[in-house]
């Protein structure tokens, strides 16, 4: 509850900000991605400068997540192969234990039998 309310803390006025900075800069710019020419290029568009402001920040939003999404490939994997081996150690265990339990019912002794004691 308490990780809600700052974030509504934290994106609210984040958010009033950048609704605020989009009305007031609603001029056109020029965005040239042609470093080498001066003049209007093939390259170029013009658009108003809160959605160029606003398509950077999305842009560089979904290559961070892309880029932490990729380093963190090694640990999903090893996530991935202990599941896969916790897995296996619980049917071992299971298994373990009906073969005890199974051991426990056809005689009353064993090498097991101390396990079955009650405790003092």
């Amino acid at each position: 509850m308490l990780k809600r309310i700052v974030n509504w803390l934290v994106l609210l006025p984040i958010a009033i900000i950048s609704v605020v900075i989009a009305v007031a800069n609603r001029a056109s710019v020029t965005v040239s991605l042609d470093p080498f020419g001066r003049e209007l290029s093939p390259l170029s568009f013009t658009a108003p400068l809160f959605a160029v402001v606003l398509l950077a920040m999305i842009l560089g939003v979904v290559i961070g997540g892309f880029a932490v999404w990729w380093k963190q490939g090694r640990y999903r994997k090893r996530c991935r192969q202990a599941e896969s081996e916790l897995a296996t150690a619980r049917a071992d265990a299971e298994r373990l234990r009906q073969e005890l339990g199974r051991g426990t019912a056809e005689t009353s002794g064993g090498p097991l039998a101390f396990f079955n004691r009650p405790t003092a």
